[in-house]
């Protein structure tokens, strides 16, 4: 949404800057974000993508966000992700203060923190799906015997270790899909942040996946799906609603009102 250089001074005015102590963060909550603010300058225009986002997720949730395309869902989706940094506001993730984090540390807490899968997949092409789950590892510095143990491990978990020598190319959408929720897992992240994940993939094999996330979810992972998809967004507990770059709604789904508000 544009903004005046006088509407970017209001908000300068009339936001706190002061961020949140450690302790006002509640323990059980992993995500918490505070009046986020992002604004891309666009030659001489300002837009606002994001207009003071404030929400919390706790820890073992499985949150849908949904919007439709322009209203800011992406932009915070990047933001959880740790990928770009608000303008304005405060972003905590597991008691961490994010939002005022250079590159470098951006970089560490995406590959240790936030377990990533794609609507695209992301896999490399000429690799096995052994050596894409491994990846994380590499660039963490694992040695290479404890990487293909933990590898072997999370193909296990996705139903995919006898497929684990294969290429891309000779796999499926579907088991594509799980090397990359395999991938996402490998570093035991404190969440699990999917972006349309059955976007690729047909009705039948988008139930197979979701049901996989369903597991992850009951396993104790905390699961944020960013989707524009309805029926994908009732398999979540909790739907966040973005519009304008702002909270609309923030409601529970059919499957969570009948499923605990969080899971030890």
């Amino acid at each position: 949404m544009p903004l005046s250089p006088s509407g970017i001074a209001d908000i300068a005015a009339d936001t706190p800057a002061g961020a949140p102590s450690p302790g006002a963060v509640p323990d059980d909550v992993i995500i918490q974000t505070d009046n986020l603010w992002k604004i891309y300058e666009m030659g001489a225009e300002r837009v606002a993508a994001l207009r003071g986002v404030s929400l919390a997720i706790r820890r073992n949730e499985y949150v849908a966000i949904m919007g439709p395309s322009g209203s800011g869902k992406s932009t915070l989706m990047n933001l959880i992700g740790c990928l770009d940094s608000p303008t304005r506001g405060t972003y905590w993730l597991n008691h961490q203060l994010v939002s005022e984090l250079d590159d470098d540390a951006l970089a560490t807490i995406r590959n240790f923190e936030i377990g990533f899968v794609f609507q695209t997949f992301n896999l490399l092409a000429r690799a096995t799906a052994l050596h894409n789950v491994e990846l994380p590892l590499v660039y963490a510095g694992v040695p290479a015997a404890e990487r293909t143990q933990r590898a072997e491990e999370v193909l296990r978990k996705v139903d995919l270790f006898d497929r684990r020598l294969h290429r891309p190319n000779e796999l499926s959408g579907g088991q594509r899909q799980r090397v990359a929720i395999a991938r996402a897992l490998i570093n035991n992240p404190s969440i699990i942040l999917a972006d349309e994940p059955t976007g690729n993939l047909d009705s039948t094999t988008s139930a197979d996946i979701m049901a996989l996330l369903d597991r992850l979810w009951e396993q104790g992972n905390t699961i944020v799906l960013v989707t524009h998809e309805a029926d994908i967004a009732e398999y979540a507990h909790r739907v966040i609603h973005i519009r304008d770059g702002m909270v609309a709604r923030d409601e529970r789904t059919r499957r969570g009102a009948a499923a605990p508000q969080v899971r030890e």
